[in-house]
């Protein structure tokens, strides 16, 4: 470590006392951090959160919002002057207006800031006047999350960890070729160096459609205004016998700790390192309808996100002293309106037992965890349909493909989890005796009255967990 990390270190401390203290002493800062991978529905969550903290009448099991203590919630510029703010007016305008559609999913860190005017609890609550309280809301892409494990590698065991585990994947047929022709020992020639490195981001953008959640380096789908710079022109390569100075190898090999250097690590000072709470965001479904290889994907690139989290009791003294710790996460499988409520129980215990190994990760570390199923906006209704003599529980909503309303029964979910995570984590191919589906719908079209939020599902519930106590 230079002088100058040394000073920047000690002046980051410095004003994280400093902070720290003024928020225990005058207005208290909750900095709730949203992620999941693509698809898992960030945008929307934090959309109809917001929409629904500042409309309370949907939110009945956030026990300050149903005895009255909330007076008001409102938005404030957010603290950070250097980081985009989170489009809240317009991804509500999306999903609420006349003709609803999706808004467009999170591409980059964003900010929010909403404050309360709560009032005290306690025998003196009832002798002082409402106090503020922020709610900092960061919305970050899940894939960036997942870079932080490639702190710990060098280029050699990466390279080595990527090629063994995409081997036999047929989206990486065509990068495989390359890197198995490629002459690692050879001077470098970025001629040469770029066709394998853009070979290797299309494979990234073909296994992630393809329901991998092992995408990293994540900026290469991502790629935002760094798109074609040497941080992100690098791939795995085969080890070489031997790698002269001003090689192939030793070139990528730089530019991997470019990369770790000059994104991953200040992505983590800056944003991830200040984090209280964090909710991660599951698609489960989607996994699960994607067969057994993305589901037991799924499932270690969850433990790999949580071992990226410092989890631990977040302490006063503890903040002064040691920096922050996520004290509270929150597992969420998402889109649990495409399912009838009869199944949402085996959608929870699907994701606990996925979640088995990172939750008990961070339970022993002293954080606080819990899984639940949510629809963070309703876009289906239930219905039960009569099927070759059978009643069959399904939901009604309109297929975002055709615009048509229809029925859907998307399978009939397993009560005991083991019957799906054995035969992902045996490597099976496909689910046997059983179908499992996902239907893409479309936002319906709602009218909201006065006081009301967009309609949900245990929204309130999950509200609750991450920062019902701060309120």
């Amino acid at each position: 470590m230079g002088l100058g990390d040394l000073a920047d270190g000690i002046a980051r401390q410095i004003e994280a006392v400093g902070d720290a203290t003024h928020e225990a002493l005058f207005e208290p800062v909750i900095r709730l951090g949203v992620t999941g991978l693509s698809r898992a529905g960030k945008t929307v969550f934090i959309t109809s959160l917001v929409a629904n903290l500042m409309n309370r009448s949907r939110m009945v099991q956030l026990v300050a919002a149903a005895d009255g203590r909330i007076h008001t919630a409102f938005l404030q510029p957010q603290p950070n002057d250097t980081v985009a703010r989170f489009e809240f007016e317009e991804h509500l305008a999306a999903v609420t207006g006349p003709a609803p559609h999706w808004p467009e999913g999170t591409r980059a860190v964003s900010e929010l800031r909403l404050s309360f005017r709560v009032q005290p609890t306690g025998v003196l609550g009832g002798m002082r006047g409402p106090r503020t309280v922020h709610l900092d809301i960061v919305d970050y892409p899940g894939e960036w999350l997942l870079d932080l494990g490639l702190l710990d590698l060098s280029y050699t065991d990466w390279s080595a960890q990527v090629l063994s585990r995409i081997a036999h994947r047929p989206q990486a047929a065509g990068f495989l070729s390359l890197a198995d022709h490629a002459d690692a020992e050879a001077p470098f020639e970025e001629p040469a160096a770029k066709p394998v490195a853009e070979a290797f981001a299309a494979y990234l953008r073909d296994a992630r459609k393809a329901g991998y959640y092992d995408c990293t380096p994540g900026r290469f789908l991502l790629p935002g205004d760094m798109a074609g710079s040497p941080a992100l022109t690098f791939a795995p390569l085969p080890k070489p016998a031997s790698a002269p100075r001003r090689s192939l190898w030793r070139e990528m090999e730089r530019r991997f700790e470019a990369y770790k250097s000059r994104v991953v690590k200040p992505f983590f000072r800056d944003h991830f390192a200040r984090i209280d709470r964090q909710v991660v965001l599951v698609d489960v479904l989607g996994a699960i309808n994607a067969g057994p290889a993305a589901l037991d994907d799924l499932r270690r690139a969850m433990a790999e996100i949580l071992s990226a989290f410092r989890p631990g009791r977040n302490a006063f003294l503890s903040q002064l002293l040691l920096g922050k710790r996520i004290d509270r996460i929150l597992f969420a499988a998402t889109k649990a309106d495409h399912l009838h409520h009869s199944q949402h129980p085996r959608l929870t215990a699907i994701t606990e037992a996925l979640l088995r190994e990172a939750r008990d990760r961070a339970d022993f570390a002293g954080a606080r965890t819990a899984a639940m199923s949510i629809a963070a906006l309703r876009t289906t209704t239930e219905d039960t349909l009569d099927h070759k003599g059978r009643r069959l529980d399904c939901v009604r909503g309109t297929l975002l493909d055709t615009g048509k309303s229809a029925a859907f029964y998307p399978g009939d979910l397993p009560e005991d989890p083991a019957r799906l995570l054995a035969p992902a984590r045996e490597g099976a191919e496909a689910w046997l005796n059983a179908d499992y589906r996902v239907m893409r719908f479309a936002p319906a079209r709602i009218s909201l009255k006065p006081g009301e939020g967009p309609p949900h599902i245990r929204l309130d519930k999950a509200a609750e967990f991450l920062i019902g106590d701060r309120l």
